[in-house]
């Protein structure tokens, strides 16, 4: 039985997408089949895996729309064991269509329930805001990762986001765990980061994962070649960040 988890965080830029993608590839390379769900209107993860997101007839939005079976929404990528649910522009409209639909915020996790028997991790990545895309996520998610800058205004937000998945426990999906506080975009000579690093651990401890990502130039050089870290460069810092914490994961999940 697979494990769902929602990459989610409200803020913009802390890394959502780069997580989603590059965790996914990292687990299918150690090995672990990999579904990943683009849940966001901006379509970065389709683009950022190779796809042509203009070329997308079936994906999120039809998902959740409930006209098609999420097995005919599944694209295959040139990750090893790596398949994408892809998203479109059109995935905007989803939440003004949903509005009025009787059980809106179960959409998701209907269409995607029975795909759980044949994944090891299915990972969604969210939209950067707390609407009804994210809360399909969320409800749908047996874990939830929170990717967290290392810059300033790092923890501006969190309480919020923390909040949404109180309401979600309690409201939608009592099971839903938080996974980890992914701390992303670190820079050892800054010592601001070094003071996020510190402040994060102080406060939340053990719910913080021991890898962080670090800022990498391969990084975020490679969704615009459509292609994960791993395949654009598996020897730089980003590819080894991402392993580790695909590693992590699957300890944890042991």
């Amino acid at each position: 039985m697979g494990k769902i988890i929602a990459i989610a965080n409200q803020k913009g830029g802390v890394g959502k997408t780069t997580t989603s993608v590059n965790l996914a590839a990292s687990l299918g390379v150690l090995e672990k089949k990999v579904l990943l769900i683009d849940a966001d209107p901006q379509a970065n993860a389709t683009s950022g895996l190779g796809i042509e997101v203009e070329t997308v007839e079936i994906g999120t939005y039809q998902l959740l729309e409930h006209t098609t079976k999420a097995t005919k929404a599944i694209v295959k990528t040139a990750s090893p064991n790596l398949d994408i649910i892809p998203a479109h522009i059109d995935l905007v409209a989803i939440e003004i269509e949903l509005v009025d639909k009787e059980n809106r915020e179960y959409m998701m996790r209907e269409a995607i329930i029975d795909l759980k028997d044949k994944y090891d991790y299915i990972l969604i990545d969210c939209a950067p805001s707390l609407g009804l895309l994210t809360l399909n996520a969320l409800t749908a998610a047996d874990a939830v990762i929170i990717p967290i800058q290392c810059e300033y205004f790092a923890l501006e937000g969190l309480g919020k986001l923390l909040n949404t998945i109180k309401s979600v426990q309690k409201i939608h999906n009592k099971d839903l765990d938080i996974e980890g506080l992914l701390l992303t975009m670190y820079d050892s000579r800054l010592r601001l980061s070094n003071q996020v690093v510190d402040e994060v651990k102080k406060h939340f401890d053990t719910m913080v994962f021991k890898t962080i990502i670090q800022r990498n130039v391969r990084l975020s050089e490679a969704p615009s070649y459509g292609e994960s870290i791993i395949s654009y460069d598996a020897g730089s810092k980003g590819a080894n960040n991402y392993l580790s914490l695909a590693q992590e994961l699957i300890e944890k999940n042991a």
